[in-house]
C-alpha cells in the first residue's frame, strides 16, 4: 500500500489532516518491527495504550500515525490522522485497499494445516506469480487487515490464512478479504470449549464461503462427513473435494516417506507421481489442495511437479532437525489437537526412515470438558511394538500416562508435569538409529527440549 494521508482520510471519510501529502508505504502496530514509511496504528487496551509509543514510532521511521480523537495530548508537528476508533479504521482501510487490488485472493481456514497449506500453496505458485502470504499468525481481526495493507500493489496472488475461536469470526474475515478461492483443510477438535462440538467447528469454518466472490470455488476436505453435509445444503456452491479417498475430485495414494520428504500418486483431475520435501500423510493431503489451486490458476502438471520439490514449511511444522546426539527430530511443536497429534504419531509409527521411534508429547489445550478423554484416546495410536520410548509433558498428559504405564515399562515411559530436564536427560539415549517426534500445543513450548540438542 502506497497512499498519502489525504487518500487515507478520503477512505475513512475524515477531514484532510495537516501533512496531507505525506506518503505511507505500509502498516504497523508494533514499534519493535516498524519499517521506514509505515503508518503506525495505536490501540488503547486494558493492559497498554499504544498512543504512548507514537513518538517512538516516528523516531524509528514511521511515515505517519493514526490518533484516536478522544485521546488527549496529541503530539504536534508530526503527520497524524485523527479517527474515532483505530481498530475499525484499520479494518476500513484494509477493506478499501482490497477493493482496489487486482490480485487473486485465496482464503484458507481449518482446524489443522492452515499454515502448512498456506506455505505449500505459496511455494508452489511462487516460480510463476508474485505471491504474498499471511506472515506468522496474522490471521485474525487485526492480523488480516494488516496482511491486506502490506500487500504490494503488483502482487498477483494473496494467500490469506483465517483463524477463529468462535462463531462469526471467519464470516467477518472472509467478508473483509472477499476471496476468489476458499479452502477448508479439515475439521478437528481445537476450540471445542467455545464451539461445543465438531459439528459446531465445521459450521464456524464453513462461514468462509459467505465472503467468497461470485463464481468462486470452495476446495474442502472430502474425507470429512461434517463438511460434506454442509456442502450438500448449498445449492449454488461450486465446491470441490480433495482427500485420500477415491471419489474425491483429487485424491492421493501410495504415500511413502523418504529421508527427504514424501512421494505419492494422485488420481482424478491430476494424474501422476509427485514428491514434496515435507513429511507426513496429512501434509500430502494439504498438498493436494495446493495442486488443485495451481491447476486452476493455469499451471500444468510438470510445472506443479517441479514447484513442489522446492516447497518449504514454516518452522515447527514436521520440521526435520538433526540433533547433536545423532537423532533425527521431527519438530512439529507449533500446535496440537487430537487429529494432528494422531496423524503425527501414525507417521512416526509407520515410517521406515529410522528404526527406533520416540514420542515426546505435550498437553493439547483448548479442548473443553472432554480434554481428559481426548488425551487418553491418543493411547489407541501408540503401539508398544512400534514405539520404543514415550515422554509425556504437562498436567493433561497425566491421564495418558496412566493408560500407557500398563503397556510400557518404566525405562521406556516418562511423565513430567512441568520440567523439561528429565526428558532432555532421557533423550541422551537417542542416537543415529532414532527418530523423535516433538508434538504439543504452542503453550507447551516443546522446542525448548530441542534446543538442548542443537548447540
Amino acid at each position: 500500500m502506497k497512499k498519502t494521508l489525504k487518500q487515507l482520510a478520503a477512505w475513512l471519510n475524515e477531514e484532510v489532516p495537516a501533512f496531507g501529502d505525506t506518503l505511507v508505504s505500509g502498516i504497523s502496530i508494533d514499534t519493535r518491527t516498524i519499517q521506514q514509511g509505515d503508518l503506525f496504528v495505536p490501540f488503547r487496551g486494558e493492559q497498554a495504550n499504544g498512543h504512548k509509543f507514537v513518538l517512538q514510532a516516528f523516531e524509528k521511521g514511521a511515515g505517519a500515525s493514526l490518533w484516536q480523537k478522544d485521546e488527549p495530548n496529541p503530539p504536534a508537528g508530526v503527520p497524524l490522522l485523527f479517527v474515532d476508533d483505530p481498530e475499525k479504521a484499520l479494518q476500513h482501510m484494509a477493506r478499501a485497499y482490497r477493493s482496489e487490488h487486482k490480485a487473486k485472493f485465496i482464503g484458507i481456514t481449518g482446524s489443522n494445516g492452515k499454515t502448512s497449506t498456506k506455505d505449500i500453496l505459496a511455494g508452489t505458485l511462487a516460480p510463476f506469480f508474485k505471491v504474498q502470504k499471511t506472515i506468522g499468525n496474522f490471521n485474525n481481526q487485526l492480523g488480516l487487515p494488516i496482511t491486506l495493507l502490506q500487500l504490494d500493489e503488483d502482487t498477483d496472488v494473496a494467500v490469506l490464512e483465517m483463524g477463529m475461536s468462535g462463531f462469526g469470526e471467519i464470516e467477518f474475515l472472509t467478508k473483509l478479504a472477499r476471496p476468489h478461492i476458499t479452502v477448508i483443510t479439515n475439521i478437528g477438535e481445537a476450540h471445542m470449549q467455545d464451539l461445543g462440538s465438531r459439528a459446531g467447528i465445521a459450521k464456524a469454518k464453513f462461514e468462509i464461503i459467505q465472503g467468497m466472490q461470485d463464481g468462486g470455488v470452495l476446495f474442502y476436505d472430502g474425507d470429512e462427513p461434517l463438511l460434506q453435509e454442509l456442502v450438500d445444503q448449498e445449492e449454488n456452491l461450486n465446491a470441490q473435494a480433495f482427500g485420500l479417498e477415491p471419489g474425491d475430485l483429487l485424491f492421493a495414494e501410495n504415500i511413502e516417506a523418504t529421508a527427504n520428504g514424501s512421494s505419492f500418486t494422485t488420481h482424478g483431475v491430476i494424474e501422476g507421481d509427485f514428491f514434496i520435501s515435507v513429511l507426513g500423510k496429512h501434509q500430502v493431503k494439504n498438498t493436494l489442495v495446493a495442486m488443485l489451486i495451481a491447476q486452476k490458476l493455469g499451471l500444468n502438471n510438470d510445472q506443479i511437479r517441479e514447484s513442489l520439490k522446492q516447497v518449504a514449511l514454516t518452522d515447527m511444522r514436521m520440521q526435520q532437525v538433526y540433533g547433536t546426539n545423532g537423532a533425527l527430530f521431527i519438530n512439529d511443536a507449533y500446535n496440537a489437537a487430537p487429529t494432528s497429534v494422531k496423524a503425527a504419531i501414525q507417521f512416526v509409527a509407520t515410517t521406515t526412515i529410522r528404526p527406533e521411534k520416540w514420542l515426546v508429547l505435550g498437553d493439547m489445550l483448548e479442548l473443553g470438558v472432554n480434554e481428559q478423554s481426548f488425551h487418553e484416546d491418543l493411547s489407541l495410536d501408540i503401539d508398544v511394538e512400534e514405539i520404543a520410548y514415550v515422554c509425556l509433558y504437562g498436567q493433561r498428559m497425566a491421564c495418558l500416562y496412566e493408560v500407557l504405564k500398563e503397556r510400557f515399562d518404566k525405562e521406556h515411559l516418562l511423565y513430567v508435569e512441568d520440567d523439561y530436564a528429565p526428558i532432555i536427560e532421557k533423550l541422551q539415549l537417542a542416537n543415529e538409529q532414532s527418530i523423535v517426534l516433538l508434538k504439543g500445543s504452542r503453550g507447551m513450548k516443546l522446542e525448548n527440549i530441542l534446543k538442548a540438542f542443537t548447540h
